[in-house]
């Protein structure tokens, strides 16, 4: 049982992981096109006609931001309780404080 709670407990924590690198990557991607975007635009501006104005780019909701705090707490939890070794807490805490 122990050997299953730890199992489920490294996924919970990975998914996360995952799910929060994958947000930045998304809201990293958005920005660079609308960068692209805002420099294409003054270059495409002559050619269009006056009555028409430029489109601007609106940002995709970003998923809710993980609390960095409550990511701390919850692995702190796992470490006390045996589910994560000094190792894979050490990695996940440096992590969540790099990201």
């Amino acid at each position: 049982m122990p050997g299953l709670v730890r199992g489920v407990a490294r996924t919970a924590v990975v998914a996360g992981t995952a799910s929060a690198v994958s947000g930045r990557v998304a809201r990293r991607q958005q920005n660079k096109w609308a960068e692209q975007e805002a420099q294409q635009a003054p270059q495409q501006a002559p050619q269009q006609a006056p009555q028409q104005a430029p489109q601007q780019a609106t940002p995709a909701p970003a998923g809710p931001a993980a609390d960095p705090i409550q990511q701390l707490k919850d692995l702190g939890e796992l470490h006390r309780d045996g589910v994560l070794t000094d190792e894979e807490f050490a990695a996940q805490k440096a992590k969540i404080l790099n990201g």
